[in-house]
């Protein structure tokens, strides 16, 4: 063997020694307070894989977000930190495949949701790579969204007009269309601000907002949806070089508590958050109301159009069935109940 390839055998082992044995240290960003239950358990799962890589692959908690809520998605493929979660609906038009997981009524649970949306997302989606450049962690959800607002109650489709609404975009946006509400994309992390000041008179939200956005200080009345008037996706994604940067074996390890384990730990902290919100409302006297099921089924009957719109988008990007789907995804949430 000459001198020349002895150096480069000599040289290709130290390198694949060298990554054997390599650590990473994912740097993690959080657009929402630390004590949010998005950065918090965003913390649970980084100890786990700590844990069960001996440290090897770690997280580096960031003081600050490196981007506003809606760039997550490319401050993450660009390298800006290596882990953080986006919603894909902060981005209207970019992505249609997670829109099945905010369609009306599907769901009360954020932890069933979150499951079942991600075996729909293994088994159908992410073929599609819409998340290009991003090696996708998990997909999950939060709990059931329902109607706050500081004005006067809401009982009837017809209550709803007059008022200006914060959304968060996808779905929600078109269903707040659909029922003739007045609305505006903007990040959750402002609705306090919007409220406070009159900007905005009410929010479509899940309960948990109420506690962990101070909104118990401002909001007045909540319309609850049974079954949820939607829920809000999201996706838990990794810069796709940082990936590759990481072990085989450890990648093997981080995999295991990735997808469902992971999209279980997020739902599950969302259940636990909402609950939290409730009791905040209940501490606040804020008037809250079941939706009758008049208004259930008048909602239902002008937000089936929104599925619609739904099934025709999936089908232009590909989905063969978007309608069975769909089914099969509520199928899902009731065997993850």
């Amino acid at each position: 063997m000459n001198r020349m390839l002895l150096a480069a055998v000599m040289l290709g082992m130290t390198l694949a020694a060298w990554q054997a044995g390599a650590d990473v240290t994912l740097t993690a960003s959080t657009w929402v307070p630390p004590t949010h239950t998005l950065s918090v358990r965003l913390g649970m799962w980084c100890d786990e894989v700590a844990k069960a890589t001996a440290a090897r692959v770690k997280c580096s908690m960031l003081p600050k977000p490196v981007s506003a809520p809606p760039a997550t998605f490319d401050s993450i493929r660009d390298g800006l930190a290596d882990i953080s979660f986006g919603v894909p609906g902060y981005t209207p038009g970019r992505f249609v495949f997670p829109q099945i997981a905010e369609l009306p009524f599907s769901g009360d649970s954020a932890e069933s949701m979150s499951v079942a949306y991600q075996r729909i997302h293994d088994r159908h989606f992410a073929k599609f790579n819409e998340h290009k450049g991003l090696k996708v962690i998990a997909v999950f959800t939060h709990g059931a969204g329902n109607v706050y607002n500081i004005k006067h109650p809401i009982n009837t489709i017809a209550d709803l007009q007059g008022l200006k609404f914060r959304v968060g975009g996808g779905i929600v946006n078109e269903i707040g269309k659909a029922l003739g509400a007045n609305v505006t994309v903007k990040p959750a992390t402002e609705s306090y601000e919007l409220l406070s000041t009159g900007v905005m008179d009410g929010v479509f939200f899940p309960a948990e907002t109420i506690a962990s956005l101070r909104l118990d200080k401002v909001v007045k009345y909540a319309t609850l949806f049974p079954g949820g008037l939607y829920n809000t996706s999201f996706a838990l994604v990794m810069n796709g070089d940082t990936w590759k940067r990481i072990p085989k074996a450890d990648q093997d390890i981080v995999a295991k508590l990735s997808g469902e384990h992971a999209a279980r730990l997020f739902g599950r902290g969302w259940d636990e958050a909402d609950k939290r919100g409730k009791d905040a409302m209940l501490v606040a006297k804020v008037q809250a109301v079941t939706a009758s099921k008049e208004m259930v089924a008048a909602v239902k009957a002008k937000t089936s159009l929104v599925d619609d719109k739904w099934f025709t988008d999936a089908k232009a990007k590909g989905l063969a069935n978007p309608a069975q789907v769909l089914e099969e995804l509520r199928a899902e949430v009731a065997k993850a109940h």
